[in-house]
């Protein structure tokens, strides 16, 4: 009769053994797992940290509609209608002048004279040689007659008849030039006097008496300054969306500190008809009456220009660092669906420094982002500063 009990003792051993490897396979791909699961995690957290970080945070600010105004005010220069500088064109030195800053002249009245006596003598010098080259070619005449008379009765052959003629016709060259040059220096030494060109009035004078003053080089100052004053130009640069509201015969007004409060009339006359590339401006002429001298050349003005039916509307603002400036132009970025940005060409109306008018390209409702990064470009995805906040554009 077999052992019973011997054979159970036999196999419990076996039995644990099978089980403790179970577990232990069981614990160490728990292990593996817990490990692939954690190296997944991290791996899936470091991916959308990333992306996160690559995601560019952006600031949302809106446009403020900006105010419809009936006038443009924008500054002028203020220019004399004409005005010379007055050189001297003859080296010497200043023996009188006769008016001073401030003075009226008239066309011809002279402002001041010179004292040239190296050109006095070479215009006497001029005339001398002008006299020597007269009786050359008096003489020259009479012989070249004489032949001819000869010539007649074959007292003489025809080659010396036509040497004289010659002779005559070289002389007589040399008299003219001799003429035009005391002419020359006859209207060099008229340069002694220095009249003004125009009726108006003297703004600069830079010369005393016994000055040398040298003509003819670079480092040559104005003597004098005329500036006729009777009528002012003001020259004003109007936005290019402006400019095709204005024609000549408008009529504005303008101001100049020294006279607050008043109004002084200028009509447009002309304007250059092109748009400066480096301001996007278009230059305009007006024109007004100084009868009182009120206006100054090189004042500084105000210009208010009246707005009609046909000038823009008034557009929105925006801070200028809410501006891309590229190859592009000028445009702006918006936040659009689904979290993308998206470049618009702008239009700008007026630039007010601490903002600008954008007159097309642009809405109130639009969303735009303030301080965009450089690289940015239109499909880009942002995330804001604030979701769903924004702030109005100062």
């Amino acid at each position: 009769m077999p052992d019973v009990r011997t054979d159970s003792l036999d196999a419990r051993p076996s039995v644990n053994l099978r089980t403790v490897a179970i577990v232990a396979v069981a614990v160490a791909l728990l292990i593996v797992a817990f490990g692939i699961f954690s190296r997944m995690r991290a791996q899936s957290s470091l991916t959308t940290w990333t992306d996160a970080q690559a995601t560019p945070v952006v600031t949302i600010i809106r446009p403020t509609p900006a105010e419809k105004t009936d006038a443009l005010t924008l500054p002028g220069s203020v220019q004399a209608y004409n005005s010379a500088a007055i050189y001297a064109r003859t080296t010497g030195y200043i023996s009188r002048w006769f008016v001073d800053i401030g003075d009226s002249v008239r066309a011809g009245q002279v402002l001041a004279v010179l004292d040239a006596p190296e050109v006095d003598q070479q215009v006497a010098a001029a005339r001398a040689d002008l006299q020597t080259a007269q009786a050359n070619r008096a003489l020259a005449q009479s012989t070249a007659a004489r032949w001819n008379n000869l010539l007649s009765k074959d007292a003489v052959s025809k080659q010396e008849t036509d040497e004289k003629a010659g002779d005559l016709a070289a002389k007589t060259a040399i008299a003219n030039a001799a003429n035009a040059n005391v002419r020359r220096l006859g209207a060099l030494q008229g340069f002694t006097r220095l009249v003004a060109p125009f009726s108006g009035v003297v703004t600069s004078r830079s010369t005393q008496i016994g000055a040398l003053v040298t003509a003819g080089t670079a480092a040559s100052t104005p003597l004098f300054t005329v500036a006729d004053i009777a009528r002012m130009r003001v020259y004003v640069r109007v936005p290019q969306p402006y400019s095709g509201a204005f024609h000549p015969g408008l009529h504005a007004s303008l101001n100049v500190p020294e006279y607050p409060g008043r109004d002084f009339d200028i009509e447009m006359v002309r304007s250059a008809g092109a748009v400066d590339p480096q301001s996007g401006t278009v230059l305009m002429e007006f024109q007004a009456t100084n009868g009182d001298r009120a206006l100054k050349p090189g004042a500084y003005a105000q210009v208010k220009l009246p707005l009609g039916a046909g000038s823009p509307g008034a557009g929105v603002r925006l801070p200028p660092s809410a501006l891309i400036i590229g190859a592009n132009g000028t445009q702006v970025a918006v936040l659009g669906p689904h979290g993308k940005a998206l470049l618009k060409t702008i239009t700008i109306g007026r630039d007010n420094g601490d903002n600008v008018e954008i007159s097309a390209g642009l809405t109130a409702n639009d969303r735009v982002i303030d301080n965009p990064p450089d690289s940015l470009q239109s499909g880009d995805a942002v995330r804001t500063a604030q979701p769903g906040a924004t702030r109005a554009a100062s």
